[in-house]
């Protein structure tokens, strides 16, 4: 079946998210490629439960969300700058404004860059087919990116998120299919 990649949409999707906030071009690029690897800790975890058709229960859960901590031991040898930058990406791109995220981290306890792949991940993921539920149109995703605004995503990155997504010619090009 031919899909669109996720990781490299999230991570392009970042990208001009990053931008369009102002973020310096060097940096975005940057972020374009930490946020590439930021589910690589999925390959360490039981496809089964990955692939799961049901909701998943509180022990299933808690394994899924070790893939944060996971990706971070998979890219522990990176070093510099991109290496610390992908490292936090993964660890923290399921953190939510409000510090209801997988492990409770505020805005102020993150680096600034974190927002712009949450945003763009959970927009992509919005977007998929998974076997526990339907890809949702993309005027449904957008209206879940305004109504999460202040309590999942930054209000203002919100309002330039869906500004973005609704003026940048380059966006369509993110979600062309691609043989996988």
């Amino acid at each position: 079946m031919s899909k669109f990649n996720e990781n490299r949409a999230t991570a392009q999707l970042a990208e001009l998210v990053a931008l369009e906030s102002g973020v310096h071009p060097v940096t975005a690029r940057k972020i374009r490629t930490a946020a590439a690897l930021h589910d690589i800790g999925k390959l360490k975890l039981d496809k089964r439960i990955l692939n799961k058709p049901d909701k998943l229960d509180e022990r299933e859960y808690e394994i899924v969300k070790t893939h944060t901590t996971l990706g971070a031991e998979i890219l522990s040898g990176i070093q510099g700058e991109l290496g610390v930058m992908a490292r936090n990406i993964c660890l923290w791109h399921h953190e939510k404004h409000d510090g209801t995220g997988y492990w409770h981290k505020k805005p102020d306890e993150l680096p600034p860059y974190i927002k712009y792949v949450t945003i763009s991940d959970i927009f992509v993921a919005l977007l998929c087919e998974r076997p526990y539920k339907h890809a949702w149109p993309p005027k449904d995703a957008l209206d879940y990116i305004y109504l999460g605004g202040g309590f999942i995503f930054d209000p203002a990155l919100t309002n330039t998120f869906i500004s973005l997504v609704h003026h940048d010619s380059r966006i369509p090009a993110i979600f062309m299919k691609t043989e996988e």
